[in-house]
């Protein structure tokens, strides 16, 4: 058979792919979720291994072949096991979402209370959230934060006291400090609900040794594998000693809500990648990336709050920070897609106590995992943000209607305009030298 390429298979796929490229060479990437895999995570990805069927889990299959899947799942559980310090893994879900609510899948009933941080003040969609199944299937009541940004954990004593959750999620998607997890493990307990840590954005941090491990206070951990772990678009569900305390039968409870709770064949060419950054993962110089992606974020949040723009919490603990532009007239998705045309790309988010609606919100969150990986430092922070308070001053102009009805017409508007200003034009072009200095790992030219 003739070898072929996807150059000349099919051009029109191949075009969007290497312009996506160019987009990822030629940018700033600043969406606190997104990292740059390994040249080593790339070839597990793209490998045969997509082409077989493993159904069932390590030695005990529904189809033949799996002898070298199963040391390739039982390799991937291993290294997880060793450096998170569980007992149970399970790195068959598909993503974060599906392993989220294999948990619910495992360990509850319909209609049993749960209780998880609110969307619009950092929490995630399946942690409770009103158009999520997760609070269509179950009872939610959310907790929020406090003015200061911080989890207000006297409001979940009195959700614990009043409803007795069965089961609390600590974790976040867009939340600047130190989740505190002994805290939590206090109220759940309290209560002998289950707690579970959703550490998807930060298990690189906790492998990098500058964020807290819940391992000491959760039953549970989920997490995906693409944030700061630097790994493939996939999850874990880790089992602690103290789940296993509560539950000895956790595992299987677990093992059997993800197959054939609700999936059916593991893609095993993730499997191999999440291996394979776990494997990068246990190598000295992963923490010297985690410390740096801390410090990174603390330079960058010093100089928004030197430039007078307002951060959520003030600054932050971790890898993100969400800049509140409510006072400059709610221009998080005004921002956002400014940003894009000079070439720098963060995701217009929520704030706590946001007036305005998640899809036109009045923040924006960035975040510095993806520019850590490619090698970019304090003195590149500077930089960084002296271009996003130019493009915030430069848009101030353009404040979100308050009238709902127009914001669509607004910002078609907004972005035909921006789409051929000459100043943000201008930083595409500053950002575009400022990038080649800096490469992404599996990526040429």
């Amino acid at each position: 058979m003739k070898k072929s390429s996807l150059k000349t298979t099919d051009k029109t796929i191949y075009t969007s792919i290497e312009l996506e490229k160019k987009r990822q060479i030629e940018g700033i990437e600043l969406i606190p979720s997104e990292n740059y895999v390994s040249p080593s995570v790339l070839e597990a990805m793209g490998s045969i291994l997509t082409n077989k069927y493993s159904e069932g889990f390590v030695g005990h299959r529904y189809y033949g072949g799996n002898m070298y899947i199963d040391k390739i799942e039982q390799e991937c559980i291993d290294r997880a096991k060793k450096l998170f310090g569980v007992v149970h893994v399970n790195v068959q879900p598909y993503s974060g979402s599906p392993a989220n609510f294999a948990i619910y899948n495992a360990l509850l009933k319909p209609g049993d209370p749960i209780s998880g941080m609110n969307l619009l003040d950092g929490g995630h969609l399946t942690h409770g959230w009103k158009v999520s199944v997760t609070a269509k299937f179950f009872k939610s009541y959310p907790y929020h934060v406090k003015h200061d940004g911080r989890v207000d954990f006297e409001e979940l004593k009195k959700i614990a006291q009043e409803f007795k959750p069965k089961l609390i999620w600590c974790g976040a998607t867009a939340y600047t400090r130190e989740i505190e997890f002994a805290k939590f493990a206090e109220i759940a307990d309290s209560i002998g609900a289950y707690l579970i840590a959703d550490i998807s954005h930060i298990s690189g941090l906790v492998l990098g040794g500058v964020h807290t491990s819940p391992v000491k206070y959760a039953h549970v951990i989920t997490t995906t594998t693409h944030k700061t772990l630097r790994g493939p678009r996939g999850a874990m569900i880790m089992i602690t000693p103290k789940g296993i305390e509560k539950d000895p039968e956790l595992p299987q409870k677990i093992d059997k809500a993800i197959f054939p709770g609700l999936q059916g064949g593991p893609h095993n060419h993730t499997t191999a990648g999440i291996a394979v950054a776990l494997g990068e993962a246990s190598k000295p110089p992963f923490k010297k990336y985690a410390a740096q992606i801390v410090k990174n974020a603390k330079v960058l949040a010093n100089e928004f709050t030197k430039r007078g723009i307002t951060l959520v919490s003030g600054g932050t603990d971790n890898h993100l920070m969400l800049l509140d532009l409510s006072k400059e007239g709610n221009l998080g998705s005004q921002l956002e897609y400014a940003m894009d045309v000079a070439h720098i790309t963060a995701n217009k988010n929520t704030i706590p106590g946001d007036t305005a609606s998640p899809f036109y919100p009045s923040g924006i969150r960035i975040g510095t995992p993806a520019i850590t990986t490619r090698g970019m430092k304090e003195p590149q922070m500077k930089q960084i943000a002296t271009w996003i308070v130019a493009i915030i001053d430069h848009i101030k102009a353009y404040p979100l209607p308050e009238d709902k009805t127009k914001r669509a017409e607004f910002m078609a508007d907004f972005k035909k305009k921006m789409d051929k200003d000459v100043f943000l034009l201008n930083i595409a072009k500053e950002v575009k030298q400022f990038t080649v200095k800096f490469p992404v790992p599996g990526i040429s030219k």
